[in-house]
């Protein structure tokens, strides 16, 4: 698609530019009564009819849900449309002359139909008037020639329906597909404009339900669409029709699938899933570590400084987002620019102690939030969701022990592996928790097996025998507490991305000023990520023993010891898995928002089960 500024649903005609697009759609999730059927808006945009002929979850997505994310394609014909769209000329009046116009950027209603358009080029003289809609792509190539796109047909279509209710006799259109150059004609006759008419209304309908439609099948379109990365196609389909493959977990609610034994299918899904989630993100957080630090904004650029000197200069285009450490100052200017261009800032204390998310509006869309507090409150819900994060979290746990202990020991492997299976058939979140805590011990107990780092007499140099934290009275337990911070920003950030509230979680209960939704996403990769890093910080000398400090009982990192566990932190979720049910590789940094996109999938009924993410 080319076109990305959504027109205004007013139907006061012209509209200014920059008016804010229109937000509105219906619930998502199992069927019920949607309470919001009145608030749709009064005008659907012409260009939301080639949204969804091109693909109804893409309309459903954009329009309803007001999601959006660019790409090459789009960013490309968003340029290639600038110069159209930055100059807006008059219409003239429909008239008996024959005085020809050629007007840019025109936006007209119709509100018999319901529509609004804003139409690049509407060329013509006297009451005859022509649209011209451009588009970066290239036409169907047929034997008969170049013929539109049936997306683009539609479209334009609409266009014409709004030209004549508007005064003006309106036959053809044109479509200018800048790729090849080519200019396209349209005829408007009897069968297009029904079609028309039949697909708006179908478009209306379908914002109207209260279910998402569901993705496409192995489509060709799904590759080169901006929101595939939301939409997960591929993923979806292969959950929905099989299940949780690899989660070896209950059904959500007993009886769905009863005749199902507990180790529910293969790890992965038999069909090969396209890797349509690109694996690296180019963006990269900035870090703020040090105290009286002050990060300002010139222009584009943010700059950090102390006592005045500036000490870096970091593009906003190149950071995913900000985390400030300690007594550091952030300008009003720099708030406003990251807010802008839904950049969060995470702020933690100089210990490393995570206090919360400073971002922008970000995502509008309150329909995954209203189901995500209805399913808090349904007990078996929360239970199923619950029995998968715990198993999860111990089955990784065990990995990490066989992969990187000395002498992985037997027993503990053996008691890991009956409490993941014993997390799956608890009754209650009271048990899980036990278990979890059992989990726990047996992990914990083992760990120093993992630290391989000795000094000279063959003594190791990171002594640990529990897990103890507020405050942590050791280094490996300093390091643990500020590694899972890390972790909680991280799956804070990807909750919101996706529409979650942070706070209201279904395994971790709310409490002030605890992220629980975060912390039930980040449990599976406690293992994985945050002791992996701190692990690879010790075993590779990122981190010495001289790198803390003692502070009566309890034991901090300094600046030093905090930059090197941060470098390797980011070395970890910028490695690349293959992903254990969907086959492809994939980064720790995308998993993250891939698993908090399951998880909305699970919430709003699209998948019956949570996959767990675990690794062999």
């Amino acid at each position: 698609m080319v076109k990305r500024n959504r027109p205004s649903s007013s139907a006061v005609k012209p509209r200014p530019q920059g008016a804010p697009p229109p937000r509105n759609g219906a619930p998502r999730g199992p069927a019920r009564k949607n309470p919001r059927e009145a608030d749709l808006p009064e005008h659907l945009p012409a260009r939301m009819l080639n949204e969804f002929t091109y693909c109804p979850r893409l309309f459903y997505y954009e329009w309803v849900e007001g999601l959006f994310a660019h790409n090459l394609d789009t960013i490309e014909g968003a340029q290639r449309h600038e110069k159209i769209d930055g100059k807006t000329d008059p219409l003239p009046a429909p008239d008996d002359g024959e005085e020809r116009f050629h007007a840019r950027s025109v936006e007209l209603t119709c509100d018999t139909l319901g529509i609004i358009a804003k139409i690049d080029i509407v060329e013509g003289s006297g009451d005859r008037a022509t649209p011209v809609d451009y588009k970066r792509g290239a036409p169907r190539d047929t034997p008969e020639g170049p013929e539109p796109w049936p997306a683009d047909r539609i479209q334009v279509a609409a266009q014409a329906l709004v030209l004549r209710a508007n005064g003006y006799t309106c036959d053809e259109a044109v479509l200018y597909y800048d790729r090849t150059r080519q200019r396209v004609r349209v005829p408007i006759d009897d069968a297009l404009t029904a079609e028309a008419t039949e697909t708006l209304d179908r478009a209306r309908a379908t914002a109207r339900s209260p279910r998402i439609p569901p993705p496409l099948v192995d489509s060709p379109k799904c590759p080169r669409c901006s929101l595939v990365g939301i939409c997960l196609p591929d993923e979806t389909e292969a959950l929905g029709e099989i299940g949780a493959p690899g989660s070896r977990q209950l059904p959500l609610f007993p009886g769905d699938q009863d005749d199902l034994p507990l180790e529910l299918v293969s790890e992965t899904t038999d069909q090969p899933i396209r890797r349509l989630v690109p694996a690296r993100d180019d963006l990269r957080p900035l870090y703020v570590n040090g105290n009286g630090l002050s990060i300002g904004r010139t222009s584009e650029v943010l700059r950090i400084r102390e006592k005045g000197k500036v000490l870096q200069e970091v593009r906003l285009n190149e950071i995913s987002h900000v985390s400030v450490f300690g007594n550091n100052q952030l300008t009003a200017a720099a708030i406003h620019g990251l807010c802008r261009l839904d950049k969060p800032i995470a702020h933690f204390s100089f210990g490393g102690w995570f206090y919360g998310v400073t971002q922008g509006i970000g995502l509008k869309n309150v329909f995954l939030r209203r189901d995500q507090f209805r399913r808090a409150d349904e007990a078996a819900f929360c239970l199923a969701v619950a029995r998968s994060i715990v198993s999860t979290k111990i089955r990784n746990q065990r990995t990490l022990l066989k992969r990187n202990h000395t002498e992985p020991p037997r027993l503990a492997l053996a008691a890991l592996k009956r409490l993941s299976e014993q997390a799956l058939r608890a009754e209650s979140l009271d048990e899980l928790l036990g278990v979890e805590g059992n989990g726990a011990r047996v992990y914990f107990a083992a760990l120093p097996g993992m630290i391989k780092l000795e000094d000279e007499t063959g003594r190791i140099e990171f002594d640990f025998r529990l897990r103890n934290r507020r405050p942590p009275r050791d280094p490996v337990n300093a390091m643990l507490s500020f590694a899972y911070s890390l972790l909680t920003r991280d799956l804070t950030i990807a909750c919101s991305i996706v529409g979650f509230d942070p706070f209201m979680g279904f395994y971790h209960q709310p409490r002030f000023g605890r992220p629980a939704l975060a912390l039930d996403l980040m449990e599976g990769f406690r293992p994985l990520v945050a002791d992996s890093a701190v692990l690879t910080a010790i075993n590779t000398r990122m981190v010495q023993p001289h790198d803390f400090i003692r502070v009566g009982g309890a034991v901090v990192m300094t600046s030093g010891g905090r930059k090197g566990l941060i470098r390797a932190y980011e070395q970890r979720i910028d490695t690349l898995v293959s992903h254990p049910i969907f086959g492809y590789r994939v980064s720790y940094r995308r998993v993250f928002e891939i698993q908090a996109r399951l998880m909305a999938r699970v919430v709003t009924g699209e998948i019956n089960a949570l996959p767990g993410f675990e690794t062999r």
